[in-house]
């Protein structure tokens, strides 16, 4: 069992920052990769970005060059940098680890952008 809790959501105002922190707790040794997705209002859940556990990244065409994923193995935290947040970045953020065929997702982060 993993156990992931988010944090570092809120209300920031358009071209603004966040940053999200996703603690991991329990079986981390198997755990893979981490990634962060999000549900926007009336969306379906999507894809924000993924890091390997050799540290390569993936990100949404969206928001690749405004976000930026890490992750401190030291410190069992994956991290989702957002800069020049937009109105439609706005959604509930979760994060991911995928251990042996199974995905553990925390209880999520609200992010909203106000323009």
């Amino acid at each position: 069992q993993v156990q992931l809790v988010e944090s570092g959501g809120g209300v920031v105002q358009a071209g603004g920052s966040l940053r999200l922190s996703c603690a991991a707790s329990g079986s981390r040794s198997s755990v893979g990769a981490t990634g962060w997705y999000r549900r926007a209002p009336g969306k379906e859940r999507e894809m924000v970005a993924v890091i390997s556990s050799r540290g390569s990244t993936t990100y949404a065409a969206s928001v690749k060059g405004r976000f930026t994923i890490s992750r401190d193995n030291a410190k069992n935290t994956l991290y989702l940098q957002m800069t020049s947040l937009k109105p439609e970045d706005t959604a509930v953020y979760n994060c991911a680890a995928f251990s042996s065929g199974i995905t553990y997702w925390g209880q999520g982060t609200q992010v909203t952008v106000s323009s």
